[in-house]
């Protein structure tokens, strides 16, 4: 089986976000928890827990982001 891209989830402070989803992404947010916790062992999280690590993750594999970034710095 291929290693998911996310790993673990943290345990951190959230901030509240109100987003809408199309119904297709939010079945797939439930099959990658449930991926995620037969992988780690865990228990599947709730699909809006995987959202913030989803994009952290996508953020810190752009590129051309992370070179904006460090320009602006």
């Amino acid at each position: 089986m291929t290693k998911l891209k996310l790993g673990p989830l943290a345990d951190d402070r959230p901030i509240k976000l109100t987003i809408e989803l199309p119904a297709a992404v939010h079945r797939d947010l439930q099959a990658y928890a449930a991926a995620l916790a037969a992988e780690t062992g865990g228990s599947p999280a709730a699909p809006e827990k995987l959202i913030g690590p989803m994009v952290t993750r996508f953020m810190d594999t752009d590129r051309g982001f992370r070179r904006r970034r460090a320009k602006s710095d």
